[in-house]
């Protein structure tokens, strides 16, 4: 998944869950989105997406 990509399906993943969306990259070099409450901070943190941020 490219990063613009990512940026996108985290951006509509956050506002649809309206929860906070964290973009990470593995350690094989691709990007992936997750909740912010399922990441367990073994990956580079690429961007967080907050819905609550103004």
């Amino acid at each position: 998944m490219s990063l613009s990509q990512a940026q996108a399906f985290a951006s509509s993943l956050a506002y649809s869950l309206m929860a906070v969306i964290v973009i990470f990259r593995a350690g094989d070099g691709t990007l992936s989105v997750v909740p912010s409450s399922e990441f367990d901070g073994d990956a580079e943190v690429v961007a967080e997406i907050d819905p609550f941020a103004t």
